[in-house]
């Protein structure tokens, strides 16, 4: 009979919800296949004397039962699944063996040839779970069926992959997508994929512009700039062009600036979309409250300085009847406070804090353009930050960190 090892393996998904799984030994790979085996739900009984710090908070929290102890021979019994990975060579082939006389899946760590089940490099796209696994004996190197997986992964992420759908219900028409303060590198994976399957793009021009140009040419644009002061597009016209272009059937993304729910009407957009009747998903972005000022540096928290910080916005002056914030008790605050759409109200801004308590020689940073090309940083004091500004013609987009945080050096 040919041996094992002159044949591929046989690929198989395993469904091990509620199912026993067995792992031996509390090393790095164990901590490297628990996640995987929790989410597919699986009973894991660890077994080892010692575990990492991850693994031990696994058990602390439940999440998997954790006898200290080394293996012995009957630790196989009901299992439907082992991952033996202890540092004892004999233990690892007793187990081994214990699982092949039990016909329980067993893969080792110490010695792939003599396990009956391999471990795919895994990686997951859209619903879609891709496992690499190398059929070639000689050619069995890690690295190259990891490189594999990464590359497959990335395609299905980018679009780069044409996978057609279909119309199960699932796949939101109007998607709310986040995409980060401006570095098209900062859009989450999700954003990216719903961006290239789209078929309309209602576009911030916040939004990292340059995926714009990797749109396929039949993908529609529509411009919904909004400039300070300048020209924009209605929220209640963004309202209706994500409306029309969904119940015409297409796959709409809004494709806003940093994330959608913070200071970028998103929630507008999903109650507009809930009273048409329009199914809608909210995908989260980088917020440029804290991404632009660690683009230059900055910690908006810092042991020692910072235990907190505010994000305000500041596109109504302190002293209009129509601000919500409470500025006197921002001044008194010892933390990093973040200001967004404040450029042209930074002179009253900073006199509303300084009136309140706030120290005038408090460090402040203005960034513009943050994680793009154009970003530059401008630092000042918050009593001469407005004149700073205007010397250095700061405009928006710009992030304003007030604190003690914008004075710190890596």
């Amino acid at each position: 009979m040919p041996s094992a090892a002159s044949h591929p393996a046989y690929p198989a998904g395993l469904r091990l919800a509620g199912r026993k799984v067995v792992v031996l030994g509390g090393g790095q790979v164990a901590q490297r296949r628990l996640p995987a085996l929790l989410t597919a739900g699986a009973d894991v009984l660890l077994v080892s004397p010692t575990v990492t710090a991850s693994v031990e908070a696994m058990a602390t929290a439940g999440e998997i039962r954790w006898e200290r102890r080394r293996y012995r021979a009957g630790d196989l019994e009901g299992a439907w699944y082992a991952i033996v990975a202890t540092d004892d060579a004999e233990a690892n082939t007793a187990a081994s063996a214990e699982a092949e006389e039990r016909r329980v899946w067993c893969v080792r760590s110490d010695d792939a040839d003599a396990a009956s089940a391999w471990t795919p490099a895994t990686g997951h796209s859209a619903g879609v779970t891709v496992a690499v696994l190398t059929t070639e004996p000689a050619e069995r190197d890690p690295r190259r069926t990891a490189a594999v997986r990464d590359s497959l992964v990335h395609a299905l992420d980018e679009g780069r992959v044409a996978v057609p759908r279909q119309g199960n219900g699932e796949t939101p028409r109007v998607a709310l997508v986040g995409g980060g303060p401006g570095d098209p590198d900062l859009i989450t994976v999700r954003g990216r994929r719903l961006l290239a399957e789209a078929d309309v793009v209602v576009a911030d021009r916040l939004g990292p512009r340059d995926l714009l140009a990797e749109l396929p040419p039949h993908v529609e644009v529509i411009d919904a700039a909004k400039i300070p002061y300048g020209r924009a597009m209605a929220q209640e016209a963004i309202n209706e062009a994500l409306i029309a272009h969904a119940k015409a059937g297409k796959s709409v993304v809004r494709l806003k600036g940093g994330d959608p729910f913070v200071f970028g009407r998103g929630m507008e957009e999903a109650q507009a979309l809930a009273e048409a009747g329009i199914p809608c998903t909210v995908v989260p972005g980088i917020s440029s409250a804290v991404s632009v000022p660690a683009a230059v540096g900055i910690p908006v928290t810092h042991r020692g300085v910072a235990h907190e910080f505010t994000v305000v916005s500041g596109h109504v002056a302190p002293d209009d009847p129509r601000s919500l914030v409470d500025w006197q008790a921002l001044a008194r605050l010892r933390g990093t406070l973040v200001i967004l759409m404040g450029v042209d109200k930074l002179v009253a801004i900073a006199e509303a804090l300084v009136r309140h308590g706030r120290d005038p020689e408090t460090p402040v940073a203005l960034v513009q353009e943050g994680t793009t090309a154009a970003q530059r940083r401008v630092d000042a004091r918050l009593a001469t930050a407005a004149e700073t500004a205007r010397a250095h013609d700061v405009r928006p987009p710009a992030v304003i960190v007030v604190g003690a945080v914008a004075a710190l050096d890596a």
